[in-house]
């Protein structure tokens, strides 16, 4: 197996996480970018301590300078980046008429402006390369809205639509860079922290404590899109938990 080098924003916790320890124990090198570097430090050191190879930096994808120079450090280590997972994200439901307006900004900045700047840095030197796989991370949310998830599901809608379009103008242009777009359901990360919402907050705590998978599960999913052959693309893989109804 190929040993690539893979880019994977907020991997400071949840399913980036496990994607990079993951992908690591699978011989792939990881460039690692989070807000917060405590904690991506130790992720890289566990990496390593496992014989494994992974560099980090601080970075927030929604500064395009800062994806951009995430790039370059991916670059000036390793030489070129194979995969660019856009993971970071955020989910702040709230029903619209409680006007969070601050969080309905947020979240269109880390969840859509985010994956732009992600494509943005890489997407030039994947075409260069004549190869590359760009992985958003979706959501269910994407192909169903329910009450109170609204602007979150905005938000992962706009993604998907990213997701395929830029699917269709790199296989139009035969450019060799394959677009997935993976789509989990309930996973047990720290989203849940970012709701501010009571009412919301309380909701989703009493169903993904019945319900919600590990993140290590959307990680397989992740290895599975980036192991087939060049000639193949996934491109959406929905993943819910076996309880999920919607």
């Amino acid at each position: 197996m190929k040993s690539k080098v893979v880019v994977v924003t907020g991997a400071s916790s949840g399913i980036g996480e496990e994607t990079a320890r993951l992908l690591a124990q699978k011989g792939h090198r990881l460039v690692l970018c989070a807000r917060r570097e405590d904690r991506l430090s130790k992720v890289a050191a566990s990496i390593r301590e496992k014989g494994g190879q992974a560099i980090f930096l601080k970075a927030d994808v929604t500064s395009i300078m800062q994806m951009e120079e995430v790039a370059q450090a991916a670059m000036a280590e390793f030489g070129r980046i194979d995969v660019w997972v856009n993971n970071a994200g955020l989910m702040p439901v709230s029903e619209i008429i409680k006007d969070k307006v601050d969080e309905w900004d947020r979240m269109v900045d880390v969840n859509v402006k985010g994956v732009l700047y992600g494509i943005h840095a890489c997407l030039k030197i994947m075409r260069e390369q004549g190869e590359g796989h760009i992985i958003n991370m979706g959501s269910v949310a994407g192909h169903v809205s329910n009450p109170a998830s609204a602007v979150y599901s905005a938000t992962k809608f706009a993604v998907r639509a990213l997701s395929d379009a830029l699917r269709k103008e790199e296989a139009q242009a035969k450019s060799g860079v394959r677009v997935t777009l993976i789509a989990p359901g309930a996973v047990d990360t720290e989203l849940l922290g970012t709701i501010t919402d009571p009412d919301a907050r309380r909701d989703d705590e009493q169903f993904y404590a019945s319900t919600a998978i590990p993140a290590s599960d959307v990680a397989k999913c992740v290895d599975f899109a980036i192991d087939m052959p060049p000639e193949a693309c996934v491109d959406e893989l929905i993943i819910r938990p076996t309880l999920q109804v919607h």
